[in-house]
């Protein structure tokens, strides 16, 4: 199910959201996954399924691979898809024994259905269009004002960068373990839960044996080109707005206000 992960990986390719400033893209994921939160009507749902398309569209990237990262949180929504179904209070539809399936209980979960597969895709469709330099250099300018308080930026911003970066490399170092094990007679797939918790073990301790190795390469490779921190630091490529990003706010905001009005239309079910 890790080999399903997208987030944290970037897809090369030329496109309108890819040339983006990476503070532009990480401002319209922050609106995008707030408003999500903001309606709670079938018509911000439909407007948010247009715009997600449409980026969808622009990115060029292919839309089996973003959605297959969300295999990766089947169970979770499953999970709260029936604990919404059948806890939700109101009026019922039909019984399972002692369950209750109600009308608003069947609205409930579809809208949190969308909303945690929105939330997938949404984060996802970000990353694989930002590389990770683009992707720090983003979140150190747009935070670049909380160092007047104190708080290290651009520490934070290269240790999220750094995890982002870390999960196609897992990734991908799971599948290799993962072979090797199947190949010494390793089965991950069949057996009750219990014994597929045990089996994992064989792919646990390596993994994470791999992963403490490559983050005190990449301590000793930064510490080789006497890496410091942010202090001082210049940029090869500074960041700079260009009118698509312009365009990009404006629509952001747009579509930000018409997400809030739909909060106040009420549609009769039946």
């Amino acid at each position: 199910m890790i080999r399903d992960i997208t987030i944290g990986q970037y897809y090369p390719v030329d496109s309108v959201i890819h040339r983006l400033d990476p503070r532009t893209k990480l401002a319209g994921t922050m609106v995008f996954l707030m408003s999500l939160f903001v309606t709670s009507s079938p018509v911000g749902y439909i407007l948010a399924t247009l715009v997600l398309a449409g980026c969808i569209r622009l990115s060029r990237v292919p839309f089996k691979f973003i959605t297959r990262g969300l295999r990766a949180i089947l169970v979770i929504l499953l999970l709260s898809v029936s604990f919404n179904i059948f806890l939700t209070p109101g009026e019922p539809i039909f019984r399972l024994g002692f369950l209750k399936v109600t009308k608003e209980g069947l609205l409930l979960a579809g809208f949190m259905a969308l909303r945690l597969v929105y939330l997938v895709i949404g984060s996802s469709l970000m990353t694989l269009t930002t590389t990770p330099t683009q992707l720090t250099d983003g979140l150190e300018r747009s935070l670049r004002f909380l160092n007047r308080f104190g708080v290290p930026v651009h520490d934070i911003a290269m240790m999220m960068s750094i995890a982002l970066r870390f999960i196609p490399i897992l990734v991908e170092e799971t599948d290799k373990i993962m072979k090797a094990q199947t190949a010494r007679g390793a089965d991950f797939d069949s057996g009750n839960l219990i014994q597929r918790a045990k089996a994992m073990i064989p792919l646990l301790v390596p993994l994470f044996v791999s992963a403490f190795r490559r983050a005190s390469d990449l301590a000793l490779a930064m510490e080789a080109r006497c890496y410091h921190g942010g202090e001082g630091r210049t940029k090869m490529h500074p960041l700079q707005y260009e009118h698509r990003d312009r365009v990009a706010y404006i629509l952001m905001l747009v579509y930000l206000l018409v997400m809030i009005a739909t909060r106040f239309i009420r549609i009769p079910v039946l």
